[in-house]
């Protein structure tokens, strides 16, 4: 068990189109406009917070986006940082605590800042580290039929019977995961083996490139040579 916990969240500037694309893959993968991050010790005890805006220079944030956080790009270009002196600090904690990486909805937060840092010429960090979901965590609290994932802030009113307020602000959502994270190790709902659970069936940084035309049309050839092959056999054999 890792002797640190760094809890994080991002907003983006959208949503990304294909969940399986390459980080490689122009326009595919949304940016990280706000990124927020907490460092705990094992028994709770916060160590570190960081928040930062990141500038959107050469891409857009999406008027969906916009109204979900409501970071402008006017906002983002006064208060905003360099995307890459961000990713540098965030890179330089995650090396220094080797902390257990946790997040709610952890794999748009993992995928989104591992497609900033390959855009950054950067290695993503995150590979070498476990990470942990406490929304797949907490699934088993939802008791509607329809609805397997809670929210953010559907576990934190399940929790605390409070409501969450500032939502869709990193720092907020961080701290708010860094919460329910405690509670339901509190409750043993999260487990040692239900950390270990998730590191067994964890995603990957490495994301493999879709198939061009030309491996396309191999396989089919390959498959037509096949079919051939197996009739002029039957043939044969009749």
């Amino acid at each position: 068990m890792k002797d640190y916990l760094l809890f994080i969240d991002i907003e983006a500037s959208g949503l990304p189109k294909d969940w399986e694309a390459p980080y490689s893959e122009e326009g595919n993968w949304p940016h990280t406009v706000q990124v927020a991050w907490f460092v705990y010790t094992q028994d709770g005890q916060e160590v570190k917070q960081q928040n930062h805006y990141i500038r959107p220079d050469g891409f857009q944030v999406s008027p969906e986006s916009i109204g979900v956080h409501s970071l402008t790009p006017e906002f983002l270009n006064a208060n905003g940082e360099n995307r890459e002196q961000v990713l540098l600090r965030l890179q330089e904690d995650l090396q220094h605590y080797r902390p257990m990486v946790v997040g709610h909805f952890m794999q748009f937060d993992f995928h989104v800042l591992s497609a900033d840092f390959y855009r950054a010429g950067l290695p993503s960090p995150f590979e070498k580290l476990p990470v942990f979901c406490t929304m797949i965590a907490s699934s088993g609290l939802t008791h509607l039929p329809r609805k397997k994932f809670l929210r953010l802030g559907e576990l934190y009113s399940n929790l605390f019977h409070l409501s969450l307020e500032n939502q869709h602000n990193a720092v907020v959502d961080a701290r708010a995961a860094a919460q329910c994270y405690f509670e339901l190790r509190k409750r043993r709902v999260i487990t040692d083996a239900t950390i270990q659970r998730q590191q067994e069936n964890r995603y990957t940084t490495q994301k493999k490139p879709k198939p061009g035309f030309k491996s396309s049309y191999s396989i089919w050839l390959v498959a037509g040579l096949g079919a051939i092959l197996f009739i002029l056999l039957l043939f044969y054999w009749l």
